[in-house]
């Protein structure tokens, strides 16, 4: 006898229907109540009949029978009181349910009804949470390092808001020290009034080849004194850290430096001059990257409220002056060691900037979390600030995210800024849009009919989202090998097979137009890959409330893939628009479309568009 069901009970999820019905099924056979947390729902295994398989093992105290006759006992009730439940089989202490075919139809209604399906959204009174992210040093332009850090941000920030959490997006800017004073020195020594304008250069690629030639010719100075200090009779390691402390450029860029701290005219105008070329040319960065702030912070600003914080820390008795007049940190009762926080001449270090940086953030914020974007060699320096904050009364001071995550190798080892030997971002942008661009030319007919500027666009979204799912997918705590050419391939795990995978379907989409999609009936079957397809699309919300939790991109990348694999196996097996009834064909355009759909929200998690057409 077929049950009739009613609307709304579907509103649940499946899961959560028959986690309730199991909660309800103990009280009754065994008389005790059971939290949620204790009914383990799992995918049923292939080779297994049905489609989520119940856990018993955690009840079997509670009904005192063996695990076979518990499980044959519980889904007994199920089969009679949950009408998500059609069947069940127990294989030992696992019971294994086969769901309802009208409670996959109404769940798939159910996905096809909420444009945001498996996302959250947050209220007023949601948690806020801020992610720094970024970081930049104003001596050089944004490179491949930079590119994973602002990817990840960004990513994190999404996800985190799919969670329902208030977001704000936040950098600090390093604009000031020696490395700053490097450029500026050398821009006045070799570059003649050079300016973006007059070079054609962005502002940023301008700074930076500057910090090169101030390398280049310090390394001059430093050989010739080597040289000339070794001649004299002294051994080649204090010959050569003599050279570095001595050499005329070094001096001068400290000197500066001096300057700069006591606010001279001159040097701060200059300062302020090269800062808005680089400014300019970073902004170009992050829009050509898709990724933005909601509030940027300047550590030229933060070190000054930080050296305040420490000097009220060091009077509360939670810092100490040493006879040098330094001000430290003792952390021994950490298990760490002691911290300097201001030099001897007062002059501040990183860990100042940062818990300046802290103030003026929770004073413009009520931050409930704060996660901090930084590479894994900041591990200690972040294990530090979390306890500097916690004593100096920062709320979330003791439970501070480090999203640490590793470095970016390439081929022929590591990246100096240095020797310019980085791989620059704007370079990498522009080679991944033109690679695309060949690539989709060298598929013959596949943009015929659209226009030259569709056609640069599909190669902009193709090409940025290569680049950033390649380098999303890998688990952030890892370091990883970048390679162009793996991250364009059509095929595998790579961003253009799952944006392809999404065009294909608005294609089927856009050719169905014709006889539009009518209301979607609760009796047409569904075979095991379509349901397999909905189950996964159910799994949206999960993988999403999982990468929250994790802080995980790669985990949404995981998913996306997934979902991709398991679409194009039931179109290799299965044809939408010549399926064999109307109604077959609605149910599995629909599927599609929701698929697309998915798609496109997960890509968007991770900061990449997907094409209507490839």
């Amino acid at each position: 006898m077929q049950r009739k069901f009613e609307f709304s009970f579907f509103k649940m999820n499946i899961e959560m229907q028959i986690t309730a019905s199991v909660m309800a099924a103990v009280k009754e056979l065994y008389g005790q109540e059971v939290p949620a947390q204790q009914v383990q729902l799992q995918k049923t295994r292939s080779g297994f009949e049905g489609h989520l398989t119940l856990v018993v093992f955690p009840f079997l105290k509670i009904s005192k029978k063996k695990p076979e006759d518990t499980a044959q006992e519980l889904g007994t009730y199920l089969a009679q009181h949950c009408e998500a439940v059609a069947d069940f089989n127990v294989v030992k202490g696992f019971l294994n349910l086969v769901v309802a075919p009208q409670a996959w139809l109404q769940l798939l209604a159910d996905i096809d009804a909420d444009e945001q399906f498996g996302m959250k959204q947050a209220t007023d009174n949601s948690p806020l949470v801020m992610i720094e992210y970024s970081s930049p040093n104003t001596n050089k332009p944004l490179h491949l390092g930079h590119v994973r850090n602002n990817l990840l941000g960004w990513s994190l920030a999404k996800i985190m808001e799919a969670n329902g959490n208030r977001v704000v997006k936040t950098n600090i800017v390093n604009d000031r020290g020696i490395h700053i004073c490097k450029s500026m020195l050398a821009w006045l020594k070799y570059g003649n009034g050079e300016t973006p304008e007059s070079s054609g250069k962005k502002g940023d690629h301008l700074i930076g080849d500057y910090y090169v030639a101030f390398d280049k010719h310090y390394r001059e100075e430093v050989k010739v004194l080597k040289a000339q200090y070794e001649a004299e009779g002294m051994d080649s390691e204090k010959a050569e850290e003599k050279a570095k402390a001595e050499a005329p450029l070094i001096k001068e860029a400290h000197e500066m430096l001096v300057k700069w701290e006591q606010g001279d005219p001159e040097v701060r105008a200059l300062w302020e001059k090269m800062n808005t070329w680089v400014y300019a040319g970073f902004d170009e960065t992050y829009k050509a990257l898709g990724v933005s702030f909601d509030k940027i912070y300047y550590e030229s600003n933060t070190y000054l409220e930080g050296k305040k914080k420490v000097e009220e820390g060091l009077a509360k008795g939670l810092f100490f002056r040493k006879d040098d007049n330094s001000v430290w940190a003792d952390l021994t009762d950490e298990g760490l060691d002691q911290k300097l926080l201001l030099r001897s001449d007062g002059t501040s270090v990183y860990m100042t900037q940062d818990i300046g940086t802290a103030d003026m953030r929770f004073k413009d914020f009520p931050i409930d979390k704060m996660i901090y974007v930084v590479g894994n060699e900041q591990n200690y320096h972040f294990q530090v600030l979390s306890i500097l904050l916690d004593r100096l009364g920062f709320k979330w001071g003791k439970e501070l995210v480090h999203f640490s995550y590793g470095m970016v190798e390439l081929p022929n080892g590591k990246m100096k800024s240095r020797e310019g030997t980085v791989v620059d971002a704007d370079d990498l942008i522009a080679t991944m849009i033109a690679d695309a661009r060949q690539t989709s030319e060298d598929k013959v007919n596949k943009l015929e009919g659209i226009s030259e500027e569709e056609k640069q666009e599909i190669a902009r979204i193709v090409g940025l989202g290569a680049l950033k799912y390649f380098i999303l997918k890998v688990d952030a705590r890892k370091n990883m090998l970048f390679n162009p050419e793996e991250s364009i391939d059509f095929n595998g795990n790579t961003g253009p097979f799952i944006q392809y995978t999404h065009a294909r379907i608005r294609s089927i989409l856009r050719k169905a137009q014709e006889n539009p999609i009518g209301a979607l009936g609760l009796t047409c079957p569904m075979n095991p890959k379509e349901i397999a397809l909905v189950q996964k699309m159910n799994d949206f919300g999960a993988a999403v409330e999982q990468a929250g939790k994790d802080y995980s991109p790669s985990g949404i990348a995981n998913y996306c893939y997934e979902l991709t694999k398991e679409f194009n196996q039931f179109y290799h097996d299965y044809s939408i628009l010549g399926a064999d009834t109307e109604e077959q064909k609605q149910l599995r355009l629909t599927i599609a479309r929701n698929v697309a759909k998915t798609l496109k929200n997960g890509m968007a998690l991770l900061g990449i568009e997907v094409p209507e057409r490839m």
